[in-house]
C-alpha cells in the first residue's frame, strides 16, 4: 500500500523536518501551509530533491471548506492518505488572562483545537475500515505547556493543547477497532521559529539554562518522534504522548 501522508503547518519548523523525514521513508507528502507560498515551495523542492513524489497545498485548516480542498487534492494527486500529522498551530504575545481579548482566544481555539479536529474527521473518512479504508495513523503535535499550564505567560496556548491532549486520548479509543492509530508529540523548548509569533524569536536560548539537558531541542528531534509513531514500529501504540522537552 502506498504511504500517504499530510503534514499540516509544515513549510516550517517542525512540519518542514517531519516531511523531509518523510520522504527519506518513501511517503507521498503534502505539504499544507496557510500563508507562505514561498516558504512551502523551498520544502517541497527539498522534499522532491529526496525523490519523494510531493505537493504543497494552501489551506487554512480550521475552516472546513479549506480543510474538504486539501483532502480533495491530495485523493486526486497522491491518494488515499494513510498518515496525518496535525502540525499547525498557533500562539499569541504573551500576557496574563485577563490581558487577552476574546478574538484572540477565539483564534487560537479555532486553529490549535478545531483544526486538528477537522482534519482528523475527513481523514477518518479515509483512513477507517468504518468507510471502506485500509487504516491508518495520525499524530497530534502537542506540547509540553499542556502539562505546565504556562502560567504568565501563554494559558491560553496551554489550555488548547491540553484540549489536543484529550481529543488524541478520546479519538485514539474510538477508532482503535477500525484500524487507525491516534498518538501525540508534545515538543518543549524547540528551535523554530514559532517563538518570533509570541514577539519572543530568541526565547530558547534565553530559557536554555534551566532546561534539564540544558539545551532546547531541534525540530528533527521531535521529527524523528512523529515518523515513528506513524510506522509499522509503533503498531501497538495508541493513545500515547512521547515528551519532547529535554526532562521539562
Amino acid at each position: 500500500m502506498d504511504k500517504v501522508i499530510i503534514i499540516t503547518g509544515a513549510s516550517r519548523g517542525i512540519g518542514a523536518a517531519t516531511a523531509l523525514q518523510a520522504a527519506r521513508q518513501g511517503y507521498r507528502i503534502c505539504i499544507n501551509y496557510h500563508a507562505d507560498d514561498e516558504a512551502a515551495q523551498r520544502v517541497l523542492a527539498q522534499v522532491r530533491e529526496l525523490g519523494a513524489r510531493a505537493i504543497a497545498v494552501r489551506a487554512d485548516v480550521s475552516v472546513e471548506d479549506e480543510v474538504i480542498h486539501l483532502f480533495n487534492q491530495v485523493d486526486h494527486e497522491l491518494g488515499r492518505v494513510t498518515a496525518l500529522v496535525n502540525n499547525a498551530g498557533t500562539i499569541g504575545q504573551k500576557s496574563r488572562v485577563e490581558e487577552m481579548s476574546e478574538f484572540r482566544l477565539l483564534k487560537l481555539m479555532k486553529t490549535n483545537v478545531v483544526g486538528p479536529i477537522l482534519c482528523a474527521k475527513h481523514a477518518l473518512a479515509r483512513m477507517s475500515t468504518r468507510h471502506g479504508g485500509s487504516g491508518g495513523s495520525i499524530v497530534n503535535v502537542s506540547s509540553v505547556a499542556a502539562r505546565l499550564g504556562s502560567p504568565n505567560e501563554y494559558v491560553d496556548y496551554a489550555a488548547s493543547k491540553g484540549a489536543l491532549d484529550t481529543f488524541t486520548l478520546g479519538l485514539a479509543k474510538e477508532v482503535a477497532g477500525e484500524g487507525v492509530r491516534v498518538n501525540a508529540v508534545r515538543p518543549g523548548y524547540i528551535f523554530t521559529d514559532f517563538h518570533a509569533l509570541s514577539g519572543d524569536p530568541d526565547r530558547v536560548s534565553k530559557l536554555a539554562p534551566g532546561i534539564p539537558m540544558g539545551r532546547g531541542g531541534q525540530a528533527e528531534e521531535v521529527a524523528e518522534a512523529i515518523i515513528w509513531l506513524l510506522s509499522d514500529k509503533a503498531s501497538y501504540s495508541t493513545g500515547s504522548f512521547i515528551d519532547l522537552g529535554g526532562g521539562r
